[in-house]
């Protein structure tokens, strides 16, 4: 019984984000909309699209059982994998904001990384409970790692560095979470941050994220441009903001506010009070996420739940602390509420993902 509780806290705080995601991808595109597309309208009603076939997405999965998911995990990948190859490929991948990561079909697109984040929590999920191995040493989970290098390298060949960080976390907190040594995490570390050291070496624009992360008014219209305009709209938000629709920033000063920085305009408008009920509700998902977890004595189920609670959790605190100005800017959409058909069919299906394992008892 309790554990239908939390099924249904799960359900309701993700539906609350996406309607709301939708109502504040109106008011902060409407502006904008309707400059380049005649239609306010525009971007909400793509949302709205995609949000009606989440939820379809959602009763579909919930009716599979989680052996299909078990059993196709491989070819889901294998999947994935492909298509992660073939976005790299001029002529088939889109470029959009300097990334190649996106298939182009009209005025929709397709981003593979989203479900490769997907495809590679149910891989590792399980890989982890195939075996009554104790991952006490490295050795056990190499294939998990090697798989790991593999799928990031595509990905920062698009590049898309967020992306691949929110995929990177959420396999390493599952290897937490399956028990292997602490001493292996401090390597893994010392290794990313030489790696993360070495992406910005050879790519100059993310040298320039980092210098406009640490002082954004050296180049206020340059690359500290968009995040001077996102304190600019959190700042004088205030207790409750200004109100609905009352945003100044979405006037052409934040660059299309209904993406990444959606989280800056929810400040403006409602203020504190905004920003404490998207807490709220993504407190709300870890919570319920961890607790059916904790409750499943079947290790797949366990380590799925797990994984796609960690990815969607460690993608929204990616994204706010980004929008706050504590991190350099990632590219990282905030799940439920940005606006992106990939982002919210992936959150959605990784939500039903979620309802479909943890309603039997095992």
């Amino acid at each position: 019984m309790l554990q239908k509780r939390y099924r249904i806290l799960l359900f309701i705080a993700s539906i609350a984000l996406v309607i709301f995601g939708i109502i504040m991808i109106y008011s902060a595109s409407y502006i904008w909309a309707s400059y380049k597309f005649n239609d306010s309208f525009k971007y909400a009603k793509q949302q709205l699209l995609f949000f009606i076939l989440g939820i379809f997405l959602i009763y579909f999965v919930t009716k599979i059982d989680y052996k299909v998911y078990y059993k196709k995990a491989n070819l889901f990948l294998f999947i994935c994998l492909l298509l992660l190859v073939l976005v790299l490929i001029p002529g088939i991948g889109v470029v959009r904001n300097g990334s190649r990561s996106w298939f182009g079909i009209g005025s929709f697109g397709i981003q593979p990384s989203e479900a490769v984040k997907l495809a590679m929590i149910l891989w590792v999920s399980k890989f982890l409970s195939n075996t009554n191995k104790i991952y006490k040493g490295i050795k056990p989970v190499l294939p998990v790692l090697l798989l790991l290098m593999l799928v990031f390298g595509l990905i920062m060949l698009q590049p898309d560095f967020g992306t691949g960080a929110i995929l990177v976390m959420a396999i390493v907190a599952l290897l937490f979470i399956a028990g292997v040594n602490m001493k292996y995490f401090y390597i893994l570390f010392a290794i990313g941050v030489v790696g993360s050291i070495g992406l910005i070496i050879i790519a100059p624009y993310r040298m320039s994220r980092i210098t406009s992360f640490l002082n954004p008014w050296n180049d206020p219209l340059g690359s500290g441009f968009q995040i001077i305009q996102s304190l600019y709209a959190i700042g004088p938000g205030g207790l409750l903001g200004f109100g609905f629709l009352n945003s100044r920033q979405k006037h052409f000063y934040l660059p299309e506010p209904q993406t990444d920085f959606i989280f800056s305009i929810i400040c403006e408008e409602f203020g504190v009070i905004g920003a404490l009920f998207v807490v709220l509700m993504f407190f709300t998902i870890a919570y319920c996420g961890i607790k059916l977890a904790l409750k499943k004595d079947n290790l797949f189920k366990k380590y799925l739940i797990f994984g796609l609670t960690f990815q969607i959790i460690f993608q929204a605190i990616l994204n706010l602390c980004v929008v706050v100005g504590l991190i350099p800017v990632t590219g990282v959409t905030l799940p439920f509420l940005s606006y992106g058909g990939s982002s919210l069919l992936i959150s959605m299906l990784s939500i039903g993902l979620i309802l479909s394992v943890s309603k039997n008892g095992d």
